[in-house]
């Protein structure tokens, strides 16, 4: 049976300067586009229950620096193991080709000629001010770009970011987290309550 990837972003409640466990930050909203059903999907807290099915489904868990981060903000939430997913890490594949950490909008505006809808901190402050709509927007915006630019780069075989001396390119080879599942074991799945 084919599996298809999950691409996933998620907002926090609280910043690292209040907790610095990632399981203790909270989750205000996370947002997927699951390749499953080419469907957008959000999730708040107390709806986590529903997305943790699709995880364990998909071929991979794919995001811009979920490794360090969205997937130890899960484990706060998740019965199971969040490093037992399948993950394809956008960031870490261009840490390891060119040495150094990019910030999403700096890869977004270099190869897509777009930016980001807005920054982190604001997503803390919608969710503190109760604005779930704008919250909901900002973070599926994330995903919807960071789909884009995951597409750009299966397409073309790479993806673009400035520096000092102008447009750089960063050949990558994506195609293989559309065309394969996860090579890791099957995941048990959760408790249906």
């Amino acid at each position: 049976m084919r599996k298809f990837p999950v691409m996933l972003d998620l907002e926090t409640k609280y910043t690292f300067r209040e907790f610095n466990d990632p399981k203790k930050l909270g989750i205000s909203v996370v947002a997927i586009y699951d390749y499953g059903d080419n469907q957008e999907k959000i999730y708040t807290e107390s709806e986590l229950s529903k997305l943790f099915p699709i995880l364990e489904r998909c071929s991979y868990v794919m995001g811009y620096n979920i490794n360090s981060f969205d997937m130890a903000v899960l484990q706060g939430y998740y019965p199971g193991d969040t490093t037992r997913f399948s993950t394809f890490d956008i960031l870490d594949d261009i840490k390891e080709k060119i040495g150094r950490r990019l910030a999403l909008n700096d890869v977004i505006n270099a190869t897509l000629g777009k930016k980001k809808t807005g920054h982190g901190l604001m997503a803390i402050d919608y969710y503190k001010e109760g604005k779930w709509a704008e919250l909901k927007k900002y973070c599926m915006d994330d995903v919807l770009l960071t789909k884009e630019l995951f597409e750009y780069g299966m397409k073309t075989g790479e993806i673009y970011y400035m520096n000092e001396i102008g447009k750089m390119s960063i050949k990558v080879d994506w195609r293989k987290y559309l065309e394969e599942s996860g090579d890791k074991e099957e995941i048990p799945l959760t408790l249906p309550f």
